[in-house]
């Protein structure tokens, strides 16, 4: 009879045991997925950021070497000669990775970030943290 009893009784999990297992796994998801989202905007932002002052070092080397006077505009194929080639900046044409075009190549002005960019990206990265490459 308890040999018979063991033999009926089935392996496996209750509904329950895997509604409780399921409610883990949604609240751990709901938890990471934010802030991986939140990870990625602030790792564009600095990504941007930093293609902002390659521009900014091209265009005063542009400068120094063809001896331009401050304020003299600087077009993007003049820039692009001092960027190092196959580079995401140096393909780019003058945008950023959202595709926006950065504004400004002039002598000893700094390019400026596109005013879409910032509204995409201003929820990790606010004003004080572009200066002074946005407005």
């Amino acid at each position: 009879m308890l040999l018979q009893k063991l033999n009926n009784r089935s392996g496996g999990f209750t509904l329950v045991e895997l509604m409780i297992v399921v409610g883990v796994i949604v609240v751990l998801a709901g938890i990471g997925i934010p802030a991986f989202l939140r990870a990625r905007k602030r790792s564009q932002a600095t990504r941007i950021l930093e293609d902002l002052r390659l521009i900014d070092a091209s265009v005063d080397q542009y400068a120094l070497e063809t001896n331009k006077a401050g304020g003299a505009n600087v077009a993007w194929v003049d820039i692009q000669k001092y960027l190092k080639k196959d580079t995401a900046v140096y393909s780019s044409f003058g945008s950023d990775l959202l595709g926006n075009f950065f504004i400004g190549y002039s002598v000893d002005s700094v390019p400026k970030l596109s005013a879409t960019t910032f509204g995409k990206l201003s929820d990790v990265a606010p004003s004080d943290f572009w200066s002074p490459f946005y407005p």
